[in-house]
């Protein structure tokens, strides 16, 4: 069976969490897009984690941990993080990288970091990690595929083909050093020796897996509303957030994926820029981010403080409903447990009309957030086992949310720990 964990907002949902509980019975996870420029912190067994490209499953010495063709594959932070994890006591991970995933190229990180500083006030908030200028190449057909490490003459020739289009950004937009194809050609050797043992047809790989009917966890990065097609366009990632997309990065049939856990906050955060209607600032705001997480809000990769605000039940309906959801995944429930009354994000004022269905960008920018009140429970609710033992305010909470986004919620998340979990009936 195929299920797929994604993200229902921003990101930073707690998806690594949930990957990594549900990993107990998988015996298959893949990481089907996106690249480095988002992290899942993940508490568990062995310590604390910031994983950044592998999955959140290879905690388990059961589980084959998959690198699929729709990843932005940075090698050397792949392999630096397998070192990583092994040093903290982790038994060293089964493994597969696509044969057909494209590499991050060094270029792609300094002309990401390059168009940023370009930009200025008008940036796009990138993490400078090479994703945008990555799927640029990929698209535009001059991306390396980890195929092509293993023909010498396409790769020879390539280099030189690929370092004179980028010179001419470089030299003339950017007036910044230029590449050399030698080093290039270097630089792919590097990957080659690192990645070659691990190279595999993913594809057929998981195909065989399901005749078996082996358990596949497909992993999404980031959320609904950082995709590029459906998200808050231009604010928002360079490849497919969906999990309809799960069946391309991974390389299945769409009919496979039986079930989509949508992971959903009970609060809202974001990196980066973009429209963000519930959005909260100040002293409010502060005390959110401060008690937030495990260890507060501020992003996996970058360290920076995410913005923060209340539910948003407009932004995560939609992000429900893009995903394809058959379950929700409630995290971070606990935070919530100092308020007295909890404001939640009911519909977006437009013009003058209240709208309860997200909509485009340009209407999102001028969207007021219209509020409901609900009361708090003023308890800490981590160590709590049942639905029935949880505080009736805090029920009460969670199923007003799930009448607002009409999806059910399944799982409650109160603690930061793999075993933190509530599972409630559909």
């Amino acid at each position: 069976m195929v299920k797929a964990v994604v993200g229902a907002n921003w990101g930073d949902e707690g998806k690594g969490k949930i990957t990594d509980m549900l990993g107990k019975e998988a015996d298959i996870i893949v990481r089907f897009q996106g690249g480095a420029n988002a992290g899942h912190t993940i508490v568990n067994d062995y310590g604390k984690f910031a994983l950044h490209t592998l999955p959140s499953g290879v905690f388990y010495s059961h589980t084959t941990s998959i690198i699929g063709n729709g990843v932005a594959l940075d090698v050397p932070v792949l392999f630096k993080e397998m070192q990583t994890i092994v040093e903290q006591g982790v038994p060293k991970p089964k493994l597969l990288v696509s044969d057909r995933a494209q590499m991050v190229m060094s270029y792609h990180k300094n002309l990401d970091a390059y168009e940023e500083e370009r930009l200025a006030g008008k940036s796009f908030g990138s993490t400078k990690s090479g994703i945008a200028p990555f799927y640029s190449d990929k698209y535009a057909k001059i991306g390396f595929q980890v195929s092509e490490l293993f023909d010498d003459a396409l790769l020879r020739e390539k280099v030189v083909r690929v370092a004179e289009q980028k010179n001419i950004l470089l030299e003339h937009l950017y007036h910044k050093p230029l590449i050399d194809p030698e080093e290039l050609y270097k630089e792919l050797m590097e990957y080659k020796e690192m990645v070659a043992p691990y190279v595999c047809d993913v594809s057929l790989f998981l195909h065989k897996a399901i005749k078996e009917g082996k358990n596949i966890l497909l992993e999404g990065q980031l959320g609904s509303l950082k995709d590029p097609d459906h998200g808050i366009y231009p604010m928002v990632t360079s490849s497919s957030t969906l999990a309809a997309y799960g069946a391309i990065g991974a390389g299945i049939p769409p009919y496979e994926i039986k079930q989509i856990i949508t992971v959903c906050k009970a609060y809202s955060s974001a990196v980066g820029a973009g429209a963000f209607v519930s959005e909260i600032f100040g002293e409010e705001a502060e005390e959110l981010r401060r008690r937030g997480g495990d260890g507060g809000e501020y992003g996996a990769t970058t360290g920076r403080p995410r913005r923060v605000g209340w539910f948003d039940c407009v932004a995560s309906k939609y992000g429900c409903r893009m995903q394809g959801t058959t379950d929700v995944a409630f995290t971070v429930l606990d935070v919530l447990g100092y308020l007295e009354e909890i404001p939640v994000c009911v519909g977006y004022e437009v013009d003058g009309e209240v709208i309860t269905d997200f909509p485009v960008t340009h209407l999102l920018e001028k969207a007021k957030p219209v509020w409901k009140k609900l009361p708090g429970w003023k308890k800490d609710i981590r160590g709590i086992k049942t639905y029935e033992e949880l505080p009736e305010n805090c029920r009460k909470y969670i199923e007003f949310v799930e009448e607002q986004i009409g999806y059910p919620i399944t799982m409650i998340s109160n603690g930061p720990g793999r075993n933190d979990i509530i599972y409630r009936e559909k």
